[in-house]
C-alpha cells in the first residue's frame, strides 16, 4: 500500500495495490503491520457503510472530543467527492478544506485524523461507502459545519437543484473561527 501525504498535517491518501487478473480484482483494504510499518497504529473499534444516490450530499460532521474520530473511507461501489474542513485551530490549515474523488475504479481510500469535519457528495448514480472509526459514535458530541458556507466555497460538484441534502445537515452552524473545538 502506498502512503501519498497531503498539504494538511496528518490527512493522507492510501493507494493499495491491485492484483487483476480475468477473475477480476484483489486488494488488501487494510493491514495492521502494513498500517504500523507506516506510523498508523489506530485501533479501529466501528465500521460504517451508507448506501446513497446520485445527488445526495452528507455532511459535514464531526464528534467532539473526547469522542473524536479517525477514519478510513473507501468506496465499495460507484464514485463520491469526499471533502473535510480542517479543524484543528493549531493546524497551518485550519478552516481550510480539502477534496478528493474515490471510487470503487480508483480504489482510493482517504485517512482523515480526529479534528476534520467531513462530508461526501455522491457523484454516481449509486454510491456505496465504507468507513473504519477509531472512537465509538456518541450522539451527545455529535456536530457539524453547514455544507454550503460560502467562507468554506466548497465545490460539490453537484449543482444545487439536484443536491439531496438531510433536514438535519441544512441546519448546521456556519464554520466559526473563534469556536475552538480541537
Amino acid at each position: 500500500m502506498k502512503v501519498n501525504s497531503t498539504s494538511f498535517e496528518g490527512l493522507l491518501v492510501l493507494a493499495p495495490q491491485v492484483f487483476g487478473d480475468e477473475r477480476g480484482y484483489f486488494f488488501e483494504s487494510y493491514n495492521a503491520a502494513t498500517f504500523k510499518k507506516n506510523n498508523l497504529d489506530f485501533n479501529w473499534i466501528q465500521d460504517n457503510q451508507s448506501s446513497s444516490s446520485y445527488g445526495v450530499l452528507r455532511g459535514l460532521h464531526f464528534q467532539k472530543p473526547p469522542y473524536a474520530q479517525t477514519k478510513l473511507i473507501r468506496v465499495l461501489q460507484g464514485e463520491i467527492l469526499d471533502v473535510v474542513v480542517d479543524m484543528r485551530h493549531t493546524s497551518a490549515s485550519f478552516g481550510k478544506s480539502y477534496s478528493i474523488v474515490l471510487s470503487s475504479d480508483n480504489q482510493l481510500q482517504l485517512l482523515i485524523p480526529k479534528g476534520f469535519a467531513h462530508g461526501f457528495s455522491v457523484l454516481s448514480e449509486r454510491a456505496d461507502v465504507f468507513y473504519k472509526c477509531d472512537s465509538l459514535y456518541n450522539k451527545e458530541s455529535e456536530s457539524g459545519v453547514l455544507y454550503n458556507d460560502p467562507e468554506l466555497g466548497i465545490d460539490w460538484q453537484i449543482p444545487e437543484d439536484k443536491m439531496i441534502v438531510s433536514a438535519k445537515d441544512l441546519v448546521l452552524p456556519a464554520f466559526d473561527p473563534t469556536q475552538i473545538i480541537f
